[in-house]
This record gives structure tokens, sequence and C-alpha cells, in this order.
């Protein structure tokens, strides 16, 4: 069985090493840079979820990443995710056929309704119409994804328009999500279609030590979710659920190169999938951290991965 190990950014908002946040531009440069720096690691896929805000300043992922594309020749390149409800399809299809035909055929789009909801009134959306919205889509030249939270009926459309299935898992145990994967092969086999990958999504930060690991993490995990937390229903974090999180059953990949590549591995069995993707990085990290932390999973976390699933 083929394994694709990648590495999802929002664009995290970076601060230097005295804590002062960098300008939304120079964390835009700092991603074109690690997203090539990711190829030279051996990661397989680097993708950028598109984002309007403040600290995750990304609205236009697919520009950088026409600009990694310049500078690299084997990693595959995507969204992760395109919230496509509010957005064009047609014009989503024409920007990343483009960054396909810059790329040389390494282009992919990661679909979602938008579990971040700041673009539909950036754009005139109203986020009734979102499932409306979002039925307008079609495949294009190259892999599409449909990104998952946990919604069954996400599971099944991704099944009946023939897209392969990216589970996002932010919180709680990974493993209650097996029974989306199962799912998913059900509708495809009902729709009469080939089986297809299923993927995994979840965020986690790789240092040379679990402690060091938390210990770089766990304030900037504090105060993102603080910070959306109203918005999107989330629980307020503790040190316990944090514990809890970066623990065997919890949803974030968080410690050494070692106990990140073992649960990463533990759960792609689970979980019946064939690809993991590390959104790597949280508002207040250091470029450094980060590209630390690209050097830890491409040259350590990867390979000790698939030779635990050998």
């Amino acid at each position: 069985m083929t394994y694709t190990f990648g590495l999802d950014t929002f664009g995290d908002r970076n601060s230097d090493a005295d804590g002062k946040p960098l300008s939304h531009a120079q964390t835009i440069r700092n991603v074109v840079e690690e997203g090539v720096f990711a190829e030279q690691a051996g990661v397989d896929f680097f993708g950028i979820g598109e984002h309007h805000t403040e600290y995750f300043p990304m609205p236009a992922g697919d520009v950088v990443l026409a600009a990694i594309a310049a500078r690299t020749g084997r990693i595959r390149l995507g969204s992760a995710v395109t919230v496509l409800s509010s957005d064009d399809p047609v014009r989503v299809f024409q920007r990343y056929s483009t960054l396909n035909a810059i790329s040389g055929g390494r282009a992919e789009v990661i679909l979602g309704r938008g579990s971040s909801i700041e673009s539909f009134p950036l754009f005139g959306y109203d986020l009734a119409d979102y499932e409306e919205l979002f039925e307008d889509t079609e495949s294009g030249p190259f892999p599409a994804w449909i990104g998952v939270g946990g919604n069954p009926q996400s599971v099944i459309r991704a099944a009946r328009l023939g897209f392969s299935l990216m589970l996002a898992i932010i919180g709680g145990p990974p493993a209650r999500f097996a029974a989306y994967s199962e799912l998913f092969q059900r509708a495809l086999e009902k729709f009469g279609r080939p089986p297809l990958p299923v993927g995994v999504h979840s965020p986690g930060h790789v240092a040379a030590t679990d402690e060091q690991a938390k210990a770089e993490f766990w304030p900037r995990w504090r105060e993102i979710i603080t910070l959306i937390a109203p918005e999107r229903g989330f629980a307020l974090p503790t040190e316990e659920s944090f514990d809890t999180e970066t623990g065997p059953h919890g949803a974030l990949y968080v410690g050494s190169p070692e106990t990140v590549a073992r649960k990463i591995a533990s759960n792609l069995r689970v979980l019946e999938a064939t690809r993991f993707d590390l959104k790597y990085g949280m508002p207040g990290l250091t470029h450094d951290q980060l590209m630390t932390n690209i050097e830890l999973y491409g040259g350590q976390v990867i390979p000790r991965a698939r030779e635990l699933l050998s």
C-alpha cells in the first residue's frame, strides 16, 4: 500500500524571537520558503488553507502555491481547503488549472463547505445557502478531495461526485471517524464508483522532544482556540484537555518525531486511510520553529511512519 504524507498551513501569522508579530507580507514570504523547503525535506504534498483573518493572513493561497511551484519540481501542491461555497467554481477551476500548468501537473484541490465562515460576509454570500452553493462543482484535470469535519452527508456527497475524502480531525478521538471511512467506501460502491483514497488532516507540531513540542505549541494553541471558540462553538482549552488531545487517543500530533510517527501510523490503520497531512504552525510561532518542524517531519517522521506501516 502506498502512503502519502503532506503538510498544510493556514499562513499562520509568524512572530519574531521576542514574540512580536511579523507583518502579513513577511508571513506570506515565509510560507513560500517553507513550501520550497518541504520538498527538500522529503514531504509529498504542501497545502495552503484559505483564510481571511488577521491571524491567518492567507486570502489567495493559489498565488502563493504558484510561487512555490516555480521553485520546486516534485512536491504536489494544493488547497487545504478552498471554501467553495463562497467562491466561483469556474474561477476555482481556472486558478488551479493554471497552477497545474505552472507546476507541470502537480496541483490538487481540497474543497470544503466552510468550517471557517469569515469568507461568506466578505464576499456577500448568505451562510444559509452554503449547501446549494457547494453543490455547483465538478472535477478538473487534477486530483480533487472533499474535506469533511464530521457530517455524514458530506461523506456521501464526496462519493456521489467521485472525489476523494479528506477527514479534518481537529479534536476528540480520531478513531470515531472510522465509521466515515467505511461509509465512504460503501457509498462509492452504491454509486458504481471504484474505491478512492481517504486522507487525514490534523494539527500538530514536531520538535526534538515531547516536552519541547508541547511547550512551544500549547500557549499558541490556547490563544487561537480561545479566540475562535465563540464563533466555532469550541470548548475553551485547558492544560488537561491539551494533554488528552496530545495523548495517544487525541487529535493533536504534538511531540518528538517518534511520538508523532507512531500516532500517525496508528490512526492511518484505524481509519483505513493512506494519506496524512499535518497542519503545522500556529499564530505566534517563529519561522525558525516552523522550519525545524518541517525538517523533522520530512527527515524523521515520514520515514519512521512508513517503516511502522510496512
